[in-house]
């Protein structure tokens, strides 16, 4: 499919951010499993890392790969995460938490000195919230948080599984999904989500991701969030290999 080779592409580009010595968040998601594939490739050629996984998923897949890992207990600073997104607007503001893996998704990449998204051409988008917002909430409130962000204008749904059990977390919480429509201001949500109590966190990332690899047919097209205009990095299928 042409969403997987873009994927592969963007998974690829990001190797260029990994050193050796680093220690690196690994993200979830079909597209973050392809560079926590390309790193176990490259672990297994001698690259020396050691990995914060975001996911219990994730940390089954490192583990297979074998790559060295880490808790974030157990240390200070993470070098690079890379991770993906189910919405990336011009600003690289991102919704995440398609997966699940929002809260220790956004721990890591907050605890990061560079956070790189990679997705496929799909995930760009002019304005968040076409991707329903995931909200993380402690059971207990699950119902007044519920109401209270229907009252903001969202259509909210728990999360569940195809056979009926709601959604939990790594952490044993359940997910609201939440259909806002296009978001006008991200960052007032941000706020009014988080002063709500019960909500552990959301997928609105802001002011987090510092740069974002988009895989469009056989390229790359690289955003940064330092940089007010966006770069075009032309890479042909299989030249943006790792070091």
């Amino acid at each position: 499919m042409a969403n997987d080779q873009e994927k592969v592409l963007a998974a690829r580009a990001s190797m260029q951010f990994v050193e050796d010595g680093q220690v690196v968040g690994l993200g979830s998601g079909s597209t973050a499993a392809y560079a926590v594939q390309l790193l176990g490739e490259r672990v297994r050629g001698g690259l020396k890392i050691r990995g914060i996984p975001t996911s219990v998923q994730t940390q089954q897949l490192a583990e297979e790969l074998r790559i060295p890992l880490l808790g974030l207990n157990d240390v200070q600073e993470i070098d690079v995460t890379i991770d993906g997104a189910d919405e990336i607007d011009p600003e690289l503001r991102l919704i995440k938490g398609g997966g699940g893996a929002l809260l220790r998704e956004k721990v890591v990449a907050s605890a990061s000195r560079k956070m790189v998204v990679i997705a496929d051409s799909s995930k760009q988008v002019p304005r968040l919230g076409k991707f329903p917002l995931p909200v993380e909430v402690i059971l207990f409130a699950e119902t007044v948080i519920r109401k209270r962000i229907a009252a903001l204008g969202a259509n909210v749904k728990l999360r569940q599984y195809a056979y009926g059990n709601p959604f939990t977390t790594d952490e044993g919480h359940h997910i609201l999904d939440c259909s806002f429509g296009e978001i006008s201001d991200p960052p007032a949500l941000d706020r009014e989500l988080k002063s709500m109590a019960g909500v552990v966190d959301h997928g609105l990332f802001i002011n987090i991701a510092a740069v974002a690899l988009i895989g469009k047919g056989d390229r790359v097209v690289e955003l940064r969030r330092d940089a007010k205009a966006e770069h075009q990095d032309h890479v042909k299928t299989g030249n943006h290999e790792g070091h």
